[in-house]
């Protein structure tokens, strides 16, 4: 049984509207805690398996831009199916946020700066580890007509905008409902970071994922972080054209 806010009228749990006053029901808290509960861990694993899946596809498979596109496509059609089931709490993410200098400042000038940090530290990181050299991001697409068109979209486009609605959208919003704030930050940037499948990726997309909810949390927006991943991406692309279209002029 349950009590009306309201009038106080016992009504039963299967009801939606108070049949007295016709005020509308919340829903119990433990029932909302397993329903978010429950959404966390099939968007985990389904995040999981697709990541894994993916990266044997590439692994066994000869690049092309329609499976590129194929992949892309599977993964914004899982974060959407995903954000359909709560899409009016994940809508209020997009509103403007109120504009504020320093913010704004940090948010235009930490991505360059960290996608410079990233693009050398990884270097020394992957050459001292494994004796292997910093991946180029750009080199994977130059067998393309068009390779900086569809680096631009693939690299800085699409990610900003689906990872971020799958982890800072979804996904925090869904784990708010049954950890504290600091549990759901830093619980999105591990799982974030995991599903990029890479150990020394994951040194610096924690860190990362962390300062994006942070960012999430506290101005209850998801532009900060949009605008952060599309430069920092966008920047590490501009590096790795720079750093092979040099190498071919050396050689």
């Amino acid at each position: 049984m349950q009590t009306c806010p309201k009038c106080d009228y016992a009504l039963s749990n299967e009801v939606k509207y108070c049949t007295q006053c016709g005020v509308i029901l919340k829903k119990p808290q433990v029932e909302t805690r397993a329903k978010s509960l429950n959404l966390v861990i099939v968007f985990y694993v389904t995040f999981l398996l697709f990541s894994l899946i993916s990266y044997l596809i590439y692994e066994s498979s000869e690049p092309s831009l329609a499976l590129e596109l194929t992949i892309e496509s599977v993964f914004a059609l899982l974060v959407i199916g995903f954000s359909l089931s709560n899409y009016k709490s994940i809508l209020k993410l997009y509103k403007l946020p109120i504009f504020d200098n320093k913010i704004v400042t940090f948010t235009l000038l930490f991505p360059v700066l960290s996608a410079f940090f990233v693009s050398i530290s990884i270097g020394y990181l992957n050459e001292w580890l494994f004796e292997v050299y910093y991946d180029n991001y750009y080199s994977e697409y130059v067998y393309l007509s068009n390779p900086i068109l569809w680096s631009f979209i693939l690299i800085a486009i699409l990610p900003p905008i689906f990872e971020e609605l799958a982890f800072r959208g979804f996904l925090f919003n869904e784990l708010s409902n049954v950890a504290s704030q600091r549990v759901t930050i830093i619980a999105t940037a591990f799982l974030f970071a995991l599903v990029h499948f890479s150990l020394i990726s994951f040194i610096w997309i924690f860190p990362f994922g962390l300062l994006l909810g942070y960012l999430r949390s506290k101005y209850n927006t998801m532009w900060y972080g949009i605008v952060i991943h599309f430069i920092h991406n966008f920047i590490v692309l501009m590096i790795d054209y720079y750093n092979y279209n040099s190498e071919l002029v050396v050689y």
